[in-house]
């Protein structure tokens, strides 16, 4: 039998892309976006700021709650004048 030593892991999460928050959410993003980064694999852009390439189905997260609200904010056309 032998040993083998492992170096150590670092089980951190990784800050550099937040505080992990953002994973727990579905992020509004334009639909032209989605659809590019389906095909080309390049990140998008969340109202919130997130950056990242969508590969989960957004419909079993809850909405996050920045871009709803950055959402709910924005004119959306529809406007009374």
């Amino acid at each position: 039998m032998s040993t083998k030593i492992l170096p150590e892991s670092d089980t951190r999460p990784d800050l550099s892309h937040g505080d992990g928050d953002h994973e727990r959410f579905a992020h509004y993003v334009q639909k032209d976006k989605i659809m590019e980064s389906a095909v080309s694999g390049t990140p998008v852009i969340a109202l919130c700021g997130k950056v990242w390439v969508p590969n989960r189905d957004p419909k079993k997260y809850p909405v996050c709650p920045e871009c709803k609200e950055i959402y709910e904010s924005m004119d959306v056309g529809g406007g009374e004048e």
